[in-house]
């Protein structure tokens, strides 16, 4: 299976890079991932609404253009669906079984993601009601990836 994970925005920490290195290693062993870096756009203090859509959409525009044609789309968004590790891991599972052989994952930038994204996607998933940096966010849902493909496979992996 392909994972691909399609991110708005750089990883300038270090300790965030070093943890994504650590998890694409892991995963090596279990798919074959991918992570596109888009470029975000810059939101000015006191952005108006309309200002944040029209960013909103420029950066939808991008993320769009990075998904494949034949992908089945996660958008990671606050409104989505919560799972736990395990129900997580049976949804990649499930499709993975039903003939899905690329998922991508879609981390928007701080201002979210546009509705022509959503409307691409295939399912809404909710880590949290809080909010994340988009950077750790991609740690997390690595992570994540990773703990399911553990689950799937019954190997041991701290609960």
């Amino acid at each position: 299976m392909k994972i691909t994970c399609v991110a708005v925005g750089k990883i300038k920490e270090k300790y965030l890079t070093e943890a994504i290195r650590e998890y694409e290693k892991r995963l090596g062993r279990y798919c074959r991932l991918e992570i596109t870096e888009l470029a975000d756009e810059k939101t000015p203090d006191g952005a108006s609404p309309a200002e944040e859509a029209a960013i909103r959409e420029r950066e939808g525009e991008r993320i769009l253009k990075a998904i494949k044609e034949d992908s089945y789309v996660i958008a990671l968004a606050i409104e989505g669906k919560m799972l736990d590790s395990v129900e997580l891991s049976r949804k990649i599972e499930s499709l993975g079984t039903g003939g899905v052989s690329h998922i991508t994952f879609v981390i928007g930038g701080s201002l979210g993601l546009s509705p022509a994204v959503m409307k691409r996607a295939d399912y809404a998933l909710s880590f949290s009601r809080m909010t994340f940096p988009h950077q750790l966010m991609r740690v997390i849902l690595l992570e994540q990836i990773y703990r399911s493909f553990r689950i799937m496979k019954n190997e041991p992996y701290h609960k």
